[in-house]
């Protein structure tokens, strides 16, 4: 059979895309917001300063409290039916007094009237205690239960700087070191100087995003970006379980999902017994919450070790952009080579070790950590695998994809809950910072080909120049990403409100590929639900007037699905769909936890950092190291605004 050989490293950088037009793209209705139940341990308490500046003019002929009665109302009103949400005011009930704080409307199942009625009985008056306010919000908050992750949210909303005694910076520093699941944002309404520069401390300091309104409608965008990044986060799935950092005394774990917390600079193992002959895949997860500080070259790193010193194979994957944290996927598999004489062939105890590399200035929480493991059995005996698929072929950029009109769709928060998409046309929207998740069932000989197009939006006022990125990542069934690196696609594209477009695939299903070099290729060696990330950086926010910005995206499963893995396989009949392994145990493999909301994505290893400084390219690297102890109807983007 054709076979290359598995080399050492490899170190891969993406092309250069530029996809600018100016063609405008066409209005539909926002999809409702999911009504999904809220997990255990989730919810979000806003702020809001009604100190006695918030009585004053706002610029547009109301009052600061008017504009904010406004934009709470706006808020609510797309938050998911049953989110837990709560009001805490400060500066409303007297004149003077540094504790003139309360909590309006407790932290409930979304109730939209009583949100409405609660910041509509507001007062502006008093002092501006944003510390002793942020303190009493996180205990206004439920807990999350043991083995679970909830995400946690102080959404803060003021018109300027504490003038009492109790530091906001040192409250949120103090308050976001308490759990991974607690984070605190901070819109800034018409503040300038000191009070944006405390503003903008806190927020960093609360592991949270600062987001400036210097006027009504603003503010209205950047609130309702906030909420929904919080409700829509990421939903963990995983039985709790503590990695070690050495191998002395890391839990034994089986084939399944697990959750866990790493910290920067930090090693986490985790031990498994393995046979010879059985392929064993490992992925990591971790999703830091959105916008958190990191450097371009901050990494995860998945490795598969045997014995004291042997690493069987190792993975890293970069953030490579510094707009702000998204999560990120690394995944590794322990493969038998073809001879059976290689060290890490040998049945025997393994170790499964995540790593986490921070740049000084980089988010120093600790992260949430989602791992999954599972292991493919051999082919049964006898049979032979069909060749290698290297190539990209009929799935490259010539491939014809879906022209038909665009279907409305509501992306999933993560591997977890992605949304199911067949063959067609799919319409979304997204938020600054956020990735949208997307799975697409791909079988033996079949491969993945999609577009992403990112909407021509209205700017705002006084934009001038700059952009974000705009970018997408497909993974395999054992969420190993296959998207970046490879000569054939780009990974990111600029994105400054003009229409911009990216195209991503996989090479063909095939068994054999799991013997060949290429990252993009050896991890397509099974077939099942491949899963599409799609994000959008940080710094749209500063850009778009609209909330969210619409995606457009045509996908196709190209080539005739086989019967099995094996050389001759006929094509699938309705309703077959055979398989020549032997059972694997990830057929029973998911964890015991259930539920859990966090913090977003995205998994896209890839960023804007050098795009941004270079204002053309895009560069991504995505280094992989190995070590063998031997060894048409209608254009739905063409119209106004979404």
């Amino acid at each position: 059979m054709a076979r290359r050989p598995r080399r050492g490293a490899v170190a891969l950088l993406g092309g250069l895309l530029l996809a600018l037009a100016t063609a405008p793209l066409q209005a539909v209705a926002a999809p409702a917001a999911p009504a999904a139940p809220a997990a255990d341990g989730t919810g979000m308490v806003m702020v809001l300063d009604s100190s006695g500046s918030m009585a004053e003019k706002d610029g547009s002929g109301s009052t600061r409290i008017a504009a904010a009665r406004k934009a709470v109302g706006t808020v609510v009103d797309a938050l998911p039916d049953g989110y837990p949400t709560g009001l805490r005011v400060y500066g409303a009930d007297k004149p003077k007094g540094c504790d003139d704080t309360r909590l309006a409307q407790p932290v409930s199942p979304l109730d939209r009237a009583g949100m409405k009625r609660a910041v509509a009985g507001v007062t502006p008056k008093g002092d501006t205690p944003i510390g002793l306010s942020l303190r009493k919000a996180a205990a206004d908050l439920p807990k999350a239960a043991a083995g679970s992750i909830g995400k946690r949210t102080i959404l803060l909303i003021s018109d300027g700087e504490d003038n009492c005694k109790t530091p906001p910076c040192r409250v949120a520093a103090q308050l976001a070191a308490s759990g991974v699941d607690l984070h605190i944002d901070a819109i800034g309404f018409q503040v300038a100087g000191a009070a944006r520069q405390q503003l903008e401390c806190l927020a960093k300091a609360g592991n949270g995003q600062y987001y400036d309104a210097p006027d009504a409608a603003s503010l209205a965008r950047q609130l309702q970006r906030a909420g929904q990044l919080s409700a829509d986060g990421y939903r963990f799935k995983g039985e709790k379980v503590r990695g070690t950092a050495t191998q002395g005394g890391a839990p034994t774990i089986a084939p399944g999902q697990y959750l866990d917390t790493i910290g920067p600079n930090e090693e986490r193992f985790y031990a498994t017994d393995l046979d010879a002959p059985s392929t064993a895949n490992f992925s990591a997860t971790v999703v830091p919450q959105p916008g958190a500080a990191v450097d371009s070259l901050d990494t995860l790193r998945t490795r598969i070790a045997y014995g004291t010193s042997s690493a069987c194979d190792s993975t890293s994957e970069l953030f490579g952009q510094q707009e702000g944290a998204t999560p990120l996927t690394s995944g590794v598999s322990r493969i038998p080579s073809e001879s059976g004489t290689n060290g890490c062939d040998k049945a025997g105890r393994y170790w499964l070790v995540v790593e986490r590399k921070a740049a000084k200035g980089s988010d120093a929480t600790r992260w949430p950590l989602e791992l999954t493991f599972d292991v493919e059995a051999p082919l049964k005996k006898g049979v032979t695998p069909a060749q290698s698929e290297p190539e990209y072929g009929a799935g490259g950029k010539d491939a014809t994809l879906p022209t038909t009109v665009p279907e409305d769709v509501t992306g999933g928060t993560g591997f977890n809950d992605a949304r199911p998409l067949a063959q067609g046309v799919w319409r979304d929207k997204i938020l600054p910072s956020q990735t949208l998740w997307y799975k697409v069932p791909v079988g033996w000989g079949q491969q993945l080909r999609y577009d992403v197009e990112f909407a021509n939006e209205p700017t705002v006022k006084g934009y001038g120049a700059g952009s974000s990125y705009a970018g997408t990542q497909v993974y395999t069934p054992s969420r190993t990403p296959v998207g970046s690196g490879t000569g054939e696609f780009s990974a990111q594209v600029p994105y400054n409100g003009r229409l911009a477009s990216l195209s991503m695939g996989t090479v063909p299903v095939a068994w054999t590929n799991r013997y060949e070099s290429h990252p993009n290729t050896l991890p397509v060696h099974r077939k099942g639900d491949f899963y599409i990330a799609v994000t959008l950086g940080a710094k749209a926010a500063e850009i778009a007037e609209n909330a969210r910005i619409g995606v457009v995206l045509r996908v196709a499963v190209l080539g005739k699905e086989r019967t099995g893995p094996q050389a001759g396989a006929a094509a699938v009949k309705a309703g077959a769909d055979a398989d020549l392994a032997g059972p694997s145990a990830a057929d029973g493999a998911g964890g015991g936890a259930g539920w859990a909301a966090g913090p977003v994505v995205a998994a896209v290893s890839f960023g804007a950092g050098g795009l941004l400084l270079a204002g053309l390219a895009v560069a991504y690297l995505r280094a992989r190291r190995k070590q063998h102890p031997d060894g048409g109807n209608g254009d739905p983007m063409r119209g106004g605004s979404w």
